[in-house]
C-alpha cells in the first residue's frame, strides 16, 4: 500500500458521532470532493433509517444500519471502518468487520481496551493484511483526500495547517494533540504534511512506527518525514534497524518526548498508557541518541523541532527534491446553514420540467413513449424501472379492482355523501376511509401470512393449523358468491397472465396447494381477487430482485393496500359522478331495513 487514503475512499462510520462526522463531510466540501468520506453510519440503537448532515450549503442523507455486516453488504466500495464504539464493545467490531472483509483499514479510536484483547486484536487483523490504527487515537489524513472525524480539528485549523492540499511530510506521532501541534509547526516551516498517522497511545496498538513510515517511504508524495515517539516502548529501533538495512532512505526528522523522566527516582506514566519506561532503552533520552547516531535529524530538544524541520525542508527544496505546490480552490462553508423539513427522494420541481425519479415527466407521459401508469407508479413508489412485464401486472391490478358494485361499504359511503350535497373530493374520502382490514386489507393479510408460510417451509396443513390456532381466518381465501363450481374470472384472468409472462410464481402455486385443501372441506373457500393479487404481487417483487427483509417492508408499510386504493378510487368516483349526473335526491335509510330494540333506560 502507498497510500492510506485517495479522494475516492469512503468509510463506514460505527457510533453516530454527528460532531465528528459532519467535520468529515465539512472538510470533504473544503476540499471538494466528488462523494462524501462517509457512506453508512452503523448505529445498532437507532430506530431511524438515515441520518441529516449538511454538505457545504446543502443537506445530504447518510443511511443507517444496526450491524455492520448490512453496512458493507449495501456500501461494498467503502473499505475504512472508523470505530468509535466504547472501549467496552470496540473489540467486538474490530473483530467483525475484520472477519467480514473488504477493510483495508480500520481506525479505533476507544482507549483502554484490555490489553488481552488488543494484542488479539491487532495480530488477527495484522494477519488479514488490515492496517489498524489505534486504540486510542485520533485518527489519520491524507491531506486533499481524506481525512478520519476531529483530526486536524476545525476547518479553520485544517486551513491554517495546509492540511486542506497534499503536502510534502509524512507525519507519523502516538499523540493525537501533539499530532494537531505538528502539523501546524509543519505548515509554517514547510509546506505541509503529504500524510498523518497518530498511531494511539495505548500500550498495544495495531500500526507502529515502522508500518506507517515503510507505507511513507513507496508513497511518491512524501519527501521526508518527521517522528514523534515517546518514553517507553522500543518501536523507534525499528525505524533505525530499517533505515540501517536500506528499507528506509528518505530523509527522517525524530524526537522522542519525555526526556524529563530522567528526573523521576521512579517510574512515571505520561498520560499514554505506553508512555513509560521499563528498561533504559525505552528511555527517551537513550532512544534520543540511538536515532541520532543512525543519522536520524535529531533536535537538542522539542523547542528545536520546528528549526530542524525548516532546515531539512530547504535542503530537499534546494536539491530540487521538494517542488513549490499550487495552492488548489476550495469551497467554503456557510457560517449559518439552515436545515430542511422536508425531504423528498422522488420527484423534483425544480428546473425546466419536474422529474419522477431523476426522469423528466415527457419521458413517461406522452402516449409515443409507450409508457403507462404502471410505469409511473414503479417510479414514483419504488423509485426503479420495472419491466413491462410488471407495469403491465401492475396495471392489470388497478383495473382489476377498479370497481366491485354499489353495495360495496365504500361505494356505499360514497354514493350517499354525494347525495348529501357534497364535493367529489369529500365524496371519495368517505369512501377510502373504509378501506381497511375488512374492505381492501385482505391483500395485505394475504401476502403477509402466505409470504410467513412459505418462508418458514410449511405444510399446507400446517398452514392451515398455524391460522386456526392464531385465530385469524386465512386472508385472500373464501368468497361469499364465487366457487369452484362458479370460478371468479378476475382470479383466472390474473392467473394466466402471471403463467405467460412472470418468471415464477413459487408463492402462488403454495397458495394453490392451500386452496386444495380449503375447498375440500366448502367449495367456496377458493383463493379469491384479493389474496391473489397480493400473492402475485409477492412473486413479482421476488422475480425483480427485492431481498424478503424488503418486501416485508412493503407489505408493513401498507404498499399492496395502496393498488387497491388507487384502483377502487377510479370506481368510487365513477359512482359519485353518477349520483350527481342523476341528480339524486338526500339519502334516508328505509326504517323497515333497521331492527329497532330500545329498552327504556335505568334510572341511577
Amino acid at each position: 500500500m502507498k497510500q492510506l487514503f485517495t479522494k475516492d475512499t469512503q468509510a463506514i462510520f460505527w457510533n453516530n458521532n454527528k460532531t465528528a462526522i459532519q467535520r468529515m463531510l465539512d472538510y470533504d466540501y473544503t476540499i471538494k470532493r466528488e462523494t462524501p468520506s462517509v457512506a453508512a453510519i452503523v448505529a445498532p440503537t437507532a430506530g431511524a433509517k438515515f441520518e441529516k448532515f449538511f454538505y457545504g450549503p446543502d443537506e445530504i442523507m447518510i443511511p443507517l444500519y444496526k450491524c455492520t455486516a448490512d453496512a458493507k453488504k449495501d456500501h461494498a466500495n467503502a473499505d475504512v471502518l472508523l470505530n468509535f464504539a466504547s472501549f467496552r464493545t470496540a473489540y467486538d467490531v474490530t473483530m467483525e468487520a475484520v472477519e467480514l472483509g473488504g477493510f483495508s483499514s480500520i481506525m479505533v479510536t476507544a482507549e483502554g481496551i484490555p490489553e488481552r484483547l488488543a494484542r488479539k486484536m491487532n495480530n488477527t487483523a495484522r494477519k488479514a493484511g488490515v492496517t489498524v490504527i489505534g486504540p486510542a487515537t485520533v485518527g489519520a489524513i491524507s491531506p486533499g483526500a481524506f481525512k478520519i472525524a476531529n483530526v486536524g480539528g476545525t476547518i479553520e485549523n485544517i486551513v491554517n495547517s495546509k492540511l486542506h492540499r497534499c503536502g510534502s511530510c509524512g507525519l507519523v506521532t502516538r499523540s493525537g494533540g501533539l499530532f494537531n501541534e505538528l502539523s501546524n509547526i509543519i505548515a509554517i516551516n514547510a509546506d505541509g504534511i503529504a500524510e498523518g498517522v497518530a498511531i494511539g497511545g495505548d500500550r498495544f496498538v495495531g500500526s507502529v512506527f515502522i508500518d506507517n513510515m515503510l507505507r511513507m517511504e513507496k508513497n511518491p508524495d512524501v519527501k521526508y518525514m518527521v517522528l514523534l515517539g515517546e518514553v517507553g516502548g522500543t518501536e523507534e529501533y525499528k525505524i533505525i534497524e530499517a533505515i540501517k538495512a536500506g528499507q528506509i532512505t528518505k530523509p527522517v526528522i525524530a524526537w522522542c518526548i519525555g526526556t524529563i523522566a530522567k528526573h523521576f527516582s521512579t517510574g512515571v506514566q505520561f498520560g499514554h498508557a505506553g508512555a513509560s519506561a521499563n528498561a533504559d532503552a525505552e528511555t527517551a533520552a537513550a532512544k534520543n541518541k540511538a536515532m541520532a547516531e543512525a543519522g536520524i535529524y535529531v533536535p537538542a530538544s522539542f523547542n528545536d523541532l520546528p528549526a530542524k524541520i525548516n532546515e531539512v525542508y530547504e535542503k530537499l527544496k534546494a536539491e530540487g527534491t521538494i517542488t513549490e505546490i499550487a495552492e488548489p480552490e476550495m469551497n467554503v462553508c456557510p457560517k449559518v446553514r439552515r436545515s430542511k423539513q422536508f425531504i423528498c427522494t422522488i420527484s423534483d420541481d425544480r428546473g425546466d420540467e419536474a422529474t419522477y425519479a431523476g426522469f423528466p415527466i415527457s419521458s413517461v407521459a406522452t402516449p409515443d413513449t409507450g409508457k403507462g401508469i404502471g410505469d409511473v407508479v414503479s417510479l414514483l413508489w419504488f423509485k426503479k424501472q420495472y419491466p413491462k412485464w410488471a407495469t403491465d401486472f401492475i396495471e392489470t391490478v388497478m383495473k382489476t379492482v377498479a370497481d366491485h358494485g354499489p353495495a360495496v361499504s365504500g361505494a356505499h359511503n360514497a354514493k350517499v355523501t354525494a347525495r348529501a350535497g357534497k364535493s367529489v373530493v369529500e365524496s371519495l374520502v368517505t369512501g377510502l376511509l373504509t378501506i381497511g382490514p375488512r374492505f381492501g386489507g385482505a391483500i395485505d393479510g394475504a401476502a403477509e401470512y402466505f409470504k410467513y408460510a412459505d418462508d418458514n417451509g410449511l405444510t399446507p396443513a400446517e398452514f392451515l393449523n398455524h391460522m386456526k390456532k392464531e385465530g385469524v381466518p386465512i386472508p385472500g381465501i373464501g368468497h361469499r358468491i364465487k366457487s369452484l363450481k362458479n370460478p371468479d374470472l378476475r382470479v383466472k384472468g390474473l392467473m394466466d397472465y402471471a403463467a405467460a409472462n412472470f418468471p415464477a410464481t413459487p408463492l402462488l402455486d403454495y397458495a394453490r396447494t392451500v386452496e386444495q385443501l380449503t375447498t375440500s372441506k366448502k367449495e367456496n373457500l377458493i383463493l379469491n381477487v384479493d389474496g391473489t393479487i397480493g400473492i402475485l404481487m409477492v412473486d413479482m417483487w421476488r422475480a425483480l430482485g427485492y431481498t424478503e427483509d424488503e418486501i416485508n417492508e412493503f407489505i408493513s408499510s401498507g404498499t399492496l393496500n395502496a393498488f387497491f386504493i388507487v384502483g377502487r378510487s377510479i370506481g368510487f368516483i365513477g359512482h359519485i359522478l353518477d349520483e350527481k349526473r342523476l341528480a339524486m335526491p338526500m339519502y334516508r335509510h328505509p326504517m323497515d331495513d333497521i331492527l329497532y330494540d330500545v329498552q327504556k333506560a335505568e334510572e341511577i
